[in-house]
């Protein structure tokens, strides 16, 4: 079941003494994962980067389909940005609820796949009614020109911090992030028209409403001052690294 919809990757309900497993994580481990698990070693077709493996961590070659862990194995599971690339989701969520009784899942929503799309990812994805919903592409006919992928992952970031705290206080416009325990709800390519139109129909009020919460001027000033606090903190952290480095 659906626990929370986290700020981001790096505000999980992970507690000190838990046992950490990360599918998928490719070249942006996160700094908390104890086991790391990757399919791809040698080919970085799903990535934009060389695998990376972080102190004390260790990397274990194996597929998110057939988890070579017993149930229970680990406290925590944390998948980002990869359920859309996966042949079997079905699968892929179950083998992560098996070895693990809670966890998070971010994937890019639908917004974010049409700016920033990726050839690589076979789903498309939204959450609706606390469900992960997802369509294969080819279902809903999509469509990824013009290809804005420069702009929102390298150009804003980087250059605009109006852009960054736009990510911060709205993590649910190019992104689905769903923390979870005991299971997941998932709908693969469902044949109702209720969430396909949410895929294939213009964005409207049913549209934002569904997806995004509303808040009152006062939660959107808190939310707004989180955001700045989190950027120079985040800024900070990333100086220090490059100078240990």
């Amino acid at each position: 079941m659906k626990v929370c919809n986290p700020k981001s990757r790096y505000h999980l309900s992970i507690k000190r003494n838990y046992k950490v497993l990360e599918v998928g994580p490719g070249n942006y481990p996160h700094p908390r994962s104890n086991v790391l698990v990757e399919k791809f070693l040698d080919i970085n077709y799903h990535r934009s980067g060389d695998v990376r493996v972080l102190k004390n961590q260790r990397l274990i070659a194996a597929e998110g389909e057939d988890l070579p862990f017993s149930d229970n194995s680990f406290d925590y599971t944390i998948c980002s940005h990869v359920l859309e690339h996966v042949e079997d989701p079905v699968r892929f969520i179950s083998e992560q609820t098996r070895v693990s009784p809670r966890g998070y899942i971010e994937t890019p929503s639908i917004i974010g796949e049409y700016l920033m799309p990726k050839e690589s990812h076979k789903w498309v994805l939204l959450e609706i009614d606390d469900k992960i919903v997802m369509y294969e592409k080819s279902k809903i006919g999509f469509n990824t020109c013009p290809d804005l992928g420069y702009l929102f992952l390298d150009y804003l970031p980087t250059t605009s911090i109006g852009y960054k705290i736009l990510q911060r206080t709205n993590f649910g416009l190019t992104n689905v992030s769903y923390e979870w325990r005991e299971n997941v709800d998932l709908l693969i390519n469902p044949d109702s028209s209720y969430y396909m139109d949410f895929f294939t129909k213009p964005v409207g009020e049913i549209f934002c409403n569904k997806i995004f919460s509303k808040r009152s001027i006062a939660d959107e000033a808190k939310m707004a001052l989180w955001a700045v606090s989190d950027i120079f903190k985040y800024a900070f952290k990333s100086k220090i690294l490059k100078i240990k480095s």
